[in-house]
């Protein structure tokens, strides 16, 4: 992780640099992913990152383990042209999430075998988060009992990596770790993490981690988990403001090898991806956001489809991942309304909501045969650009430009990559965002900061 840690150096030197993990498993948010690095240059990695209940010993929701998901991450790699060695892997939310309604001690030693396999697969930079509750714990734990159970699991980690060989493998700590996927519930407004806050999970840590032996491992925890004010629900975005975290972004400067993590950064703008960056969140994690530029690709592929078959109804892709999702409700009825009152209510969500609960069916053995109904009809007969005008209009700009062939696999990769190159771009910019210093009719308090000196005085 050699990488991971001198961006790190770097940022905490001055530049504004960071990275974007993509939280995926879908094979194209990956493959557009790795087409994005390697456009940015040819030192540039990609980080692709599997959360612990996607991907776990017992399969989790994919039914992959964590060394079958780190090979079908390498088959895309090989089949884009990318090298390996610019693959990082990571693990999200690695602990007891999985396993909340199992005792801790239980919930735990399933953690240390998850810990153990994500980390001989060669995944490198490690999540560690405890953060949640167990059956017959506390709500919310307290920090010195979410820092022990995280050294408890970086101790398993770090036994895995001496015995599987390769680069040390490096840590996200945290307490105040957003809900994995987005918020459940409506929100209006977040508090921010304070500074006395962050600090103390930071000596908490620090802490457990001398009293595990784990000395040496202390200088590879690279970043700190907190709020910094961004969430979405179903259909609105709590956008990043700057000058509500100035004081938190301010305070991990004196902390000579810790960034933060910014987890939930899906759908902020790009303005506020460039001042997350600016202000010490150098690590952005993006999932929902990527899937759900593929989601609207494809129901903009499958409006395009039915108004060139004539009948309004083409291979009907969009009734069969409905179908399946009313059939099968596990992965929403939790989340949206199910009111057999409303039923338009939990369509519309089931569709458009931004937690995409969507993402979950994709790989489902009926969708995937209408999926591929569809890119079929329309490999077949490419579509219009009038209509490719009409549903995918950045589309239609990139296949004018020559960027784009007008392929419906191509079409949908070019949805998801236009959210990932934000991520791109804020993670490599060389001045702080104008608009984002600009925000608060110029007040300098109000200027993402962190920056270097003379950008904050330029703002």
């Amino acid at each position: 992780m050699e990488y991971m840690l001198n961006l790190v150096r770097r940022h905490k030197a001055g530049e504004p640099v960071g990275i974007h993990a993509v939280c995926s498993a879908h094979p194209l948010v990956i493959e557009a992913a790795m087409e994005v690095a390697a456009a940015a240059g040819p030192d540039q990695p990609v980080l692709i990152e599997a959360t612990s209940n996607q991907v776990n010993q017992d399969g989790g929701y994919t039914g992959m383990t964590p060394a079958a998901f780190r090979d079908f991450v390498h088959g895309i790699a090989d089949r884009v042209g990318l090298a390996r060695e610019r693959v990082l892997l990571g693990g999200d939310h690695l602990g007891p999430n999985a396993w909340q309604g199992e005792s801790a001690d239980a919930a735990l030693a399933k953690a240390e075998v998850l810990i153990e396999q994500y980390v001989t697969a060669g995944f490198r930079k490690i999540h560690l988060d405890c953060s949640m509750s167990c059956a017959g714990d506390p709500v919310p734990l307290q920090d010195d009992v979410v820092a022990a159970r995280a050294a408890r699991l970086c101790a398993v980690a770090e036994r895995a990596w001496q015995a599987a060989g390769g680069e040390a493998p490096v840590y996200v700590v945290g307490t105040e770790v957003p809900v994995p996927g987005g918020a459940h519930e409506d929100l209006a407004e977040l508090s921010v993490t304070t500074p006395e806050a962050a600090a103390q999970t930071i000596a908490a840590h620090r802490s457990a981690f001398v009293a595990a032996g784990l000395d040496a491992a202390w200088p590879r925890v690279i970043g700190l988990v907190v709020q910094p004010g961004v969430e979405f629900d179903h259909h609105k975005v709590i956008d990043f403001r700057p000058e509500r975290a100035v004081d938190l972004s301010r305070m991990i400067e004196d902390v000579p090898t810790l960034v933060y993590e910014a987890h939930s950064t899906d759908y902020q703008t790009p303005a506020n991806l460039a001042a997350l960056v600016a202000g010490h969140f150098a690590i952005l994690k993006v999932g929902p956001g990527a899937t759900f530029a593929l989601r609207e690709t494809l129901w903009a592929l499958a409006d395009i489809e039915a108004a060139m078959a004539g009948d309004g109804k083409g291979s009907g892709f969009k009734d069969t991942v409905l179908e399946v999702m009313r059939a099968e409700p596990e992965y929403w009825r939790k989340y949206y309304s199910d009111d057999p009152r409303d039923p338009r209510r939990a369509r519309f969500d089931q569709q458009y909501s931004l937690s995409d609960r969507i993402r979950y069916y994709w790989p489902h053995p009926a969708i995937q045969a209408a999926q591929a109904r569809l890119l079929e009809s329309l490999e077949r007969d490419a579509p219009p650009l009038t209509l490719l005008s009409q549903y995918l209009p950045a589309q239609y700009e990139a296949v004018r430009e020559g960027r784009v062939r007008n392929r419906p696999v191509e079409l949908l990769k070019e949805g998801v990559a236009r959210v990932l190159r934000q991520y791109m771009d804020a993670c490599n910019r060389e001045a702080c965002n104008r608009e984002a210093c600009n925000r608060d009719a110029g007040n300098k308090d109000a200027c993402p900061p962190g920056a270097a000196t003379r950008e904050l005085e330029a703002c």
